[in-house]
């Protein structure tokens, strides 16, 4: 029994990249009475060109022998983590908390086994699998479901802390850095189920996401960073190495060579409050980047907290609406997003740009990085513009040889009449406006949702908007993509 509750803790601390794949070493060995209370090291050799080393420890325990863990590596002390773990991984960018983050050199390292407690004549078999990487993509943090179940997700894309220009009140009522478990605190309070904290051109605050996510085992934290530049801010989540932002410098010299590392890098490209102003007033706020690959951009944020707050209302010259369907139109498919742009975790719940609010809302296989990132590429996607926690809109399109769902395509005759199926929960039926090509159309909605429209000889888009009997804008759909057989 106790051998099994190893194994058990062993593959829930290890990450779920490595649970399945060969280790690249493995070393056994046997902790002996001599061994009590001595630290008996494991040298091992780490070739050139490792981005993330993984230990998987495991050892018997049925002779009362305990086995601590720490590690060196050619150059220094990399951490202990004592018997509090049978796994860690660590990167240049990130690592498990008890290790230090930083460049893994090419050498001899050292496993250190600390020995409390070995009975005089017992043996006891350990074994540590080593796992080597060559190329970090999004393994910096658990990849584990927090929940393995379909459904859809809630959370906030855009959030900032201490670690770039994030602040709030500290216990005497003065302003200063926020830390990162203040935001994670606050999206937790707000019923969130993920994520991602996006401090500009940094990597620093994944350490602290790492050591807070098995604490907040409902609600995901995502990896991501906002590339800031001076041509226009992006978001990208799921990657954890570094990416240099010096765009049009001769490292970075155009927006191509960035979505290249982005995209090589595994992340998720995501364009944020692309109609700002770009200035003086907010240098590189506005999205200017000339030579924008749009077929390489994942998705783009429609409604931004901050600027909802500016200008009173989710609609207004700071909308980022008019931009993304502007896209649209020339063909590309790129899902709406929003983010808080939250840099006060203690902004009251109800003002614009506080935590969560907008929320994205993810249709999701499960409740994980990369689930959630597959269901922002889908455009399995709404916005929340009140984060009401409820509310839900989907729709799905069906023509005589295809059907769809939002985020999807159709292909369809020209000509051919497409059935249109809304799904509302929270909102009136009447009070849903859809949106063809970026022009608003009347077609009758029945008790069900259903609704008709033809297909033309041209591509072409429908999605919906849902607002209240005041006209205000509450819920904003992604599209389905009408495509001509």
């Amino acid at each position: 029994m106790v051998r099994w509750l190893a194994l058990i803790l062993l593959f829930l601390s290890t990450p779920a990249w490595a649970q399945d794949r060969k280790p690249d070493l493995v070393l056994a060995g046997q902790i002996v009475g001599a061994d009590n209370q001595t630290y008996k090291p494991v040298a091992f050799d780490v070739p050139p060109g490792v981005t993330r080393l993984t230990v998987a420890f495991d050892y018997a325990r049925d002779q009362k022998t305990v086995v601590d863990l720490g590690l060196m590596d050619p150059v220094r002390f990399r951490g202990w983590s004592g018997g509090n773990k049978q796994g860690f991984t660590l990167a240049a960018e990130d690592a498990t908390p008890s290790y230090l983050p930083g460049p893994l050199p090419a050498g001899r390292w050292t496993l250190l086994l600390g020995v409390p407690n070995a009975r005089p004549a017992s043996s006891a078999s350990y074994e540590a699998r080593i796992f080597f990487d060559r190329d970090d993509g999004a393994k910096g943090l658990p990849a584990a479901p927090l929940k393995a179940a379909p459904g859809w997700y809630r959370g906030d894309l855009h959030m900032h802390t201490a670690h770039s220009d994030g602040s709030c009140l500290t216990q005497a009522g003065v302003r200063a850095p926020c830390p990162v478990y203040r935001t994670v605190t606050a999206a937790g309070a707000r019923g969130l189920d993920f994520i991602a904290i996006t401090d500009h051109n940094t990597t620093s605050h994944y350490e602290a996401m790492a050591e807070l996510q098995p604490a907040f085992d409902k609600l995901l934290l995502i990896p991501g960073r906002e590339v800031t530049t001076f041509q226009g801010h992006a978001n990208v989540f799921g990657s954890t190495g570094f990416i240099d932002f010096r765009l049009g410098e001769p490292t970075v010299p155009n927006i191509k060579a960035l979505q290249e590392a982005v995209a090589a890098a595994g992340g998720l490209f995501s364009i944020n409050h692309p109609s700002s102003p770009s200035g003086e007033v907010c240098m590189g706020c506005g999205w200017t980047a000339p030579g924008t690959d749009y077929d390489e951009v994942q998705a783009i944020e429609v409604a931004n907290g901050g600027s909802e707050r500016a200008q009173h209302g989710a609609e207004g010259p700071l909308s980022g609406v008019p931009f993304w369907e502007k896209q649209l139109n020339a063909g590309h498919r790129i899902t709406a997003v929003g983010g808080s742009d939250n840099h006060d975790a203690g902004l009251a719940p109800d003002v614009a740009g506080s935590v969560g609010r907008p929320t994205t809302v993810v249709h999701a296989d499960a409740l994980s990085t990369p689930a959630i990132l597959a269901g922002l590429r889908a455009g399995r996607v709404f916005i929340d513009l009140d984060a009401s926690g409820d509310r839900l809109l989907d729709l799905a399109a069906k023509s005589a040889k295809d059907q769809a769902v939002m985020g999807g395509v159709l292909r369809v005759k020209a000509g051919e009449t497409v059935a249109f199926t809304a799904t509302l929960v929270g909102g009136d039926l009447k009070e849903l406006q859809i949106v063809r090509d970026g022009v608003v159309v009347n077609p009758p909605i029945g008790p069900d949702g259903t609704f008709r429209l033809p297909a033309g000889k041209t591509a072409s888009w429908v999605r919906l908007n849902l607002r209240d009997d005041k006209g205000r804008l509450m819920l904003i759909g992604n599209p389905i993509y009408l495509r001509p057989l």
